[in-house]
């Protein structure tokens, strides 16, 4: 059940779920506020949770209004596309032939049947970024899985809109968003230890914190990056 909290001209959305500690998120692309807390907690006690967290909700909607956001694509000819971090130059093909994907240099080549759509175009390269992130991820995973001690369930790679990865610490299964295979490979790889850590300490506390500065020192940095680079242009909908 959906409930909501008015704070100024700040609306709170609160949703009740059967869990056991308060969450809170700000959400893309205009910090949207939604709160996910225990069924029996009262709107009182999330009202005052919520006053605690003011200061920090209003930097993340900043961020969020001053972030960069990429230009709609409409998969043409010399279209900007981003691989790893790098530019490249979209070179559509149209062909009669099975639909595929490759790099040439700084040219992306995308072929696709004649007369195909820009929403089948967008499938077709969407599903190419897919399956550059699985294998870069699945190696990191490899790497750092025995130096971490942990072990990784199952890999999902899927467009998410409000979070670059999350795991679930009780089957072992670690998901990524798509969208970092447009990202440095390096931000892939904050990623992936960030989410591997969780399955150590499932909190943001100091311990978790510790376990990131042993393995990847340089992640305060990275986060900071990858929060700098320009996102996806996406048609939100609520």
């Amino acid at each position: 059940m959906l409930a909501q909290i008015d704070l100024g001209d700040m609306r709170i959305e609160v949703l009740r779920k059967d869990i056991r500690n308060i969450h809170l998120s700000v959400l893309p692309p205009h910090g949207r506020v939604r709160i996910a807390a225990p069924r029996q907690m009262n709107l009182d006690t999330i009202r005052v949770f919520v006053i605690s967290k003011l200061e920090w909700i209003r930097r993340q909607q900043r961020k969020m209004d001053a972030q960069e956001r990429e230009a709609p694509r409409e998969y043409l000819d010399r279209e900007s596309h981003y691989v790893w971090g790098r530019r490249y130059l979209l070179k559509r093909v149209d062909k009669d032939q099975a639909p595929s994907v490759e790099l040439r240099h700084r040219t992306l080549v995308l072929q696709l049947r004649p007369a195909t759509s820009q929403a089948r175009a967008e499938g077709i390269l969407d599903a190419w970024y897919r399956e550059q992130l699985r294998t870069a991820a699945l190696e990191l995973i490899a790497k750092w899985a025995p130096k971490m001690g942990v072990r990784v369930g199952r890999l999902f790679v899927q467009r998410m809109k409000t979070r670059w990865g999350s795991c679930n610490t009780a089957s072992g299964a670690i998901r990524l968003n798509t969208e970092l295979a447009r990202k440095p490979p390096e931000c892939l790889e904050y990623i992936v230890l960030h989410e591997m850590a969780h399955l150590i300490e499932p909190s943001h506390n100091a311990r978790f914190e510790s376990l990131m500065n042993t393995f990847l020192p340089t992640w305060p940095h990275l986060r900071e990056q990858l929060n700098r680079l320009p996102v996806r242009h996406e048609d939100w909908a609520y």
